[in-house]
C-alpha cells in the first residue's frame, strides 16, 4: 500500500513539473525528449508517462499539438473588464474599458446571462488567425437596473411577457403571484428578478400595467419607458408645486428692472402652451434700437434641492412625443406661473441690447426684470405680418425680422453651419391615430425668434467665459459645445461630394472648411442628391453636448456658448440661471467636479429624449402607413446597410427598409466607402440619395418598422394578398411561439419538445 502512494506521489510531482514546463512555453515549441530533459525525466517509464501526459494535455485543449508529437503552448487569455452588449439576435459582444478598443464578440453559451449594459470582467480566448476573437463572462460585476417592455400572455399555469427589446431574444416567465393584476394583451413593464444558469429563460414581475397593446397612451407610456424616462409626474411634487404663487408684490418688483411698458410678445408654435421666451423692442432717443430677449424666471419658484428640482434635475428635459409633451416642470409651474402668458405680469431674466439699424451690438446688460406680454403671436401669425407688412405691431415685427436677417447672415459669413431641416408632424385624431402628414418648415419667423435666442446664450456665456479683467480665470459655467467634425467622415463627404461638382474642404479652419460645407448645401437643393449629402454632412458632425470645459461651438462658429433661454424645458437652463445670478452678485465659482457630473446627467438625458421622439415618430409613420400597404410611393434611398435599402417616401418622408434578401435580381455586396449595394452580375448599384419606387408591403407596429418591396418595370406593383404573406422566419417564429410552453426552470414541457428556444430575434 506504501509503495503504491509512493508511486502516485511521483506521478503527481512529475506532472505538475509538466505543468510548470509548458506554462512557461509563451513562444516555443517543444516534445516529449525536451520536456523530460527540463524536469528530469530519465527512465524510459518517466518518459513513457511524460508523452502520455502531453497528449493528454492535447486532448483538453491546454496545447496544441502543431504535428505529430510536437506542441506548443497558446497565449493565455487575457482577463478584462467593461460592459456587456447584448443582442437579440445573439451577437452579444463586450465593450472594454478602453475607449478605442473594438468590441469583443461573446457567444450566448458563455454570457452568464448577463443583460444590456451590464459591467462583466471577461477571458479573452488567445488569438487564433484569420478569426475574430471571442470572450467569455467570468464574472458579472456591477448590475444595471432594467426593465422590459412587451406585451403579457396569461395561460392556465404560467405567464410570460413578449418582449419588444432588441436586447434580449428570449421572453420573461412570470410567476402568477408576479402579474399586479395583468393580462393577456396588456403592455407591461417588467423587472427580470432571476436567470438560473441552466434556464433559457429569466423570470421577472410586473412593474407596471401601461394598458392594453395598441392603445396610443400605451404605446407612447411603452416608448417611454423603454428609455427610461418617466410617464407620469409623482404626486408629491404636484402637490408642492400647486403650493406655489406667482407671487409678484411690490417688493418684489422693485428688486428688479421694470420693463411692463415696453413692447413685448411671445411667438411660439400654435400648439405651445409654456412659453419660454419673450422679445421687446423700443426705439431709443439716439435713433439706435433697445431689443430685449426676457426668459421666464423659473429658478426664482424652484429652489435648489426641493423636491420639484431634484424631480427636474432627474429628467433633465421636456419629452417632445408625436401628441404630447411630458414636461420636466409641473404644469402648474410650466404651463402656468413661469409661462410668459399675455397680460399677465412675470417675473424675467432678462438680456438686453441696444443695436444700431445694422444689428451691430452697441452694448448688453444681463438683468432681472419684470414684463408684461402685450400678444401671444404663433408662428404662422408673425409670418403673415412679415410677408404683408400688415397686422399687430407690425412695425416692431418687421424691425426684429430686419435685425434678425443681418445676424444671421453675419453669423453664416463667419462660418455657422447651415443646416436647414424639415421635420414630420402628424395630424391625429381624437384617439390618437395619424390621419395626416403634414410638414414643419422654418420660415423668417421662425429664423427671427431662433437668431436672438443665440445671440442672447452667446452673450451670457461670454459675460462669464471671458470676463473684462483679463487677469482673473473664469468662473466655472455650464456651456454648450460642439466639437469638429469626424475627419474621416468629412474627408469621405469631400470625395463623394466632388462627384457631383462640389468642393468641400475636408481641413482648414472651421470658417474655410463650413463656409464650403454651406455652399454645397446651397447648391444642391432642389437636385436629386440633396437628400444624400446633406445626411452626409449632418453625419460627419459631432454631437452637442454639456460641458464645463469650453471647446466653443463648431457648427454656430461661437466661441463661446450656452443653453439661457429655455428653463421651463431644460435643466442645464436653470442651472445657468442660478450661476448668472451668484456670479452677478460677486458669488465665488462653484464645485467645477460636481459641476460636469451635472452637465453629463442632462447630456444623456437629452439623448435618450431625442431617441424617443424618433421612435414615437417612428411609431406614428408606421401606423399611418399600415392604412396604405399595397400602395406605390416615389422615395429615397436614405440609407444603405449590408441588410439592405432604407428608402424614404418623398410625399410623407416615412421611411422603411427593403430587406437585401428581396433584391431578388443578383448578389449584392455592401460597399460601405462608397454607401451602396453593388449587384455582383450585372453592377447594378442602389446608393445613398438615389430615386426608386417602392410598395409598401407590411407595418410592424411592434418593431416600428416598414418594409417596402422595390417597383420598376421588371418588378411591378404586387397584390396585395402576396405582399401581406408573412416571411419563413415569421411563419417559424410563430410556430415557435404557438407550441411553446415552459416551466419556470426553462425545461420544454410535452407539448414544446422539439422547440429548443422560446424566441429567436
Amino acid at each position: 500500500m506504501a509503495k503504491s502512494n509512493k508511486k502516485d506521489n511521483q506521478s503527481k510531482r512529475l506532472r505538475e513539473a509538466v505543468d510548470t514546463y509548458v506554462g512557461t512555453q509563451e513562444n516555443g515549441s517543444y516534445n516529449y525528449r525536451q520536456v523530460s530533459a527540463a524536469v528530469g525525466a530519465v527512465t524510459p517509464v518517466q518518459q513513457r508517462s511524460v508523452a502520455i501526459y502531453l497528449a493528454e494535455l492535447a486532448f483538453d485543449g491546454v496545447i496544441a499539438e502543431i504535428a505529430p508529437g510536437k506542441y506548443k503552448t497558446p497565449r493565455r487569455a487575457v482577463v478584462a473588464t467593461g460592459v456587456f452588449v447584448r443582442r437579440s439576435n445573439g451577437k452579444n459582444s463586450v465593450q472594454l474599458d478602453e475607449d478605442d478598443s473594438r468590441p469583443i464578440f461573446v457567444a450566448e453559451r458563455n454570457s452568464r446571462h448577463a443583460l444590456n449594459g451590464d459591467r462583466v470582467s471577461i477571458s479573452i480566448a488567445a488569438h487564433v488567425k484569420g478569426k475574430e476573437p471571442e470572450a467569455e463572462v467570468l464574472e458579472i460585476l456591477e448590475k444595471k437596473d432594467q426593465t422590459f417592455i412587451g406585451t403579457l400572455r396569461v395561460d392556465r399555469h404560467f405567464a410570460y411577457l413578449l418582449t419588444d427589446s432588441k436586447y434580449l431574444a428570449t421572453d420573461i416567465f412570470i410567476p402568477k403571484a408576479k402579474l399586479k393584476g395583468g393580462a393577456t394583451g396588456d403592455k407591461a413593464i417588467v423587472r427580470i428578478t432571476e436567470w438560473p444558469e441552466d434556464a433559457k429563460n429569466p423570470v421577472g414581475e410586473v412593474v407596471d400595467i401601461l394598458g392594453k397593446t395598441g392603445d396610443n397612451t400605451a404605446e407612447m407610456h411603452s416608448i417611454l419607458a423603454e428609455f427610461g424616462l418617466p410617464y407620469r409626474y409623482p404626486e408629491s411634487v404636484e402637490k408642492a408645486a400647486a403650493k406655489i404663487d406667482a407671487g409678484i408684490t411690490g417688493e418684489i418688483v422693485a428688486e428688479r428692472e421694470d420693463l411692463r411698458g415696453v413692447t413685448t410678445f411671445t411667438i411660439d408654435p400654435k400648439d405651445a402652451k409654456d412659453f419660454d421666451d419673450a422679445l421687446s423692442i423700443r426705439k431709443l432717443p439716439g435713433g439706435n434700437y433697445e431689443v430685449g430677449v426676457h426668459i421666464a424666471d423659473v429658478t426664482h419658484y424652484v429652489k435648489p434641492d426641493s423636491i420639484i428640482d431634484r424631480e427636474a434635475q432627474g429628467r433633465a428635459t421636456s419629452v417632445y412625443l408625436v401628441d404630447r409633451v411630458v414636461p420636466m416642470l409641473p404644469e402648474h409651474l410650466s404651463n402656468g406661473i413661469c409661462s410668459l402668458r399675455p397680460d399677465e405680469d412675470k417675473l424675467t431674466f432678462s438680456v438686453i441690447f441696444e443695436m444700431d439699424d445694422s444689428a451691430k451690438v452697441i452694448n448688453s446688460r444681463i438683468v432681472r426684470t419684470v414684463t408684461r406680454s402685450v400678444r401671444r403671436f404663433t408662428y404662422e401669425e408673425a409670418q403673415e405680418v412679415i410677408e404683408t407688412g400688415k397686422g399687430d405691431y407690425a412695425e416692431e415685427i418687421l424691425t426684429l425680422d430686419t435685425l434678425a436677417k443681418q445676424l444671421r447672415e453675419r453669423r453664416y459669413e463667419n462660418g455657422s453651419v447651415d443646416f436647414d431641416r424639415v421635420e414630420v408632424r402628424f395630424d391625429i385624431d381624437e384617439n390618437g391615430h395619424p390621419t395626416g402628414v403634414y410638414f414643419k418648415e422654418s420660415k423668417d419667423a421662425n429664423k427671427l425668434i431662433e437668431e436672438f435666442m443665440l445671440l442672447a446664450n452667446r452673450t451670457v456665456a461670454t459675460f462669464v467665459g471671458l470676463p473684462k479683467d483679463k487677469r482673473k480665470k473664469s468662473k466655472a459655467f455650464v456651456y454648450r459645445v460642439h466639437d469638429m467634425p469626424d475627419q474621416e467622415r468629412l474627408a469621405n463627404l469631400s470625395a463623394l461630394a466632388r462627384n457631383f461638382g462640389f468642393k468641400v474642404k475636408p481641413k482648414g479652419t472651421p470658417k474655410e472648411v463650413n463656409r464650403s460645407i454651406n455652399k454645397m448645401l446651397e447648391g444642391v437643393k432642389g437636385r436629386g442628391e440633396e437628400n444624400f449629402l446633406s445626411t452626409l454632412a449632418i453625419r460627419s458632425m459631432a454631437k452637442a453636448v454639456y460641458t464645463t470645459e469650453n471647446i466653443g461651438h463648431y457648427g454656430l462658429g461661437f466661441d463661446y456658448y450656452t443653453h439661457f433661454t429655455s428653463p421651463i424645458r431644460r435643466y442645464p437652463d436653470m442651472m445657468v440661471h442660478r450661476l448668472l445670478d451668484r456670479y452677478l452678485k460677486g458669488g465665488r465659482s462653484v464645485n467645477v467636479e460636481k459641476l460636469e457630473d451635472e452637465c453629463k446627467h442632462s447630456s444623456n438625458m437629452e439623448q435618450l429624449a431625442a431617441n424617443a421622439e424618433r421612435a414615437s415618430i417612428k411609431f406614428k409613420q408606421v401606423e399611418f402607413m399600415a392604412d396604405h400597404l399595397g400602395e406605390v410611393y416615389k422615395g429615397v434611398i436614405s440609407g444603405v446597410t449590408e441588410w439592405g435599402l432604407y428608402v424614404e417616401i418623398e410625399e410623407n418622408k416615412c421611411e422603411g427598409l427593403v430587406p437585401v434578401r428581396d433584391l431578388a435580381d443578383d448578389y449584392y455586396d455592401y460597399d460601405e466607402n462608397n454607401y451602396c449595394l453593388v449587384g455582383r452580375r450585372n453592377g447594378n448599384r442602389y446608393r445613398l440619395g438615389d430615386e426608386v419606387q417602392v410598395q409598401v408591403a407590411r407595418a410592424n407596429l411592434d418593431k416600428k418598422q416598414l418594409d417596402f418591396v422595390l417597383v420598376d418595370e421588371k418588378n411591378p406593383p404586387r397584390s396585395l394578398d402576396t405582399l401581406a404573406a408573412p416571411s419563413v422566419a415569421e411563419v417559424m417564429r410563430s410556430s415557435s411561439k404557438s407550441k411553446k410552453t415552459k416551466s419556470r426552470n426553462g425545461r420544454s414541457s410535452k407539448s414544446s419538445k422539439k422547440s429548443k428556444s422560446s424566441r429567436r430575434g
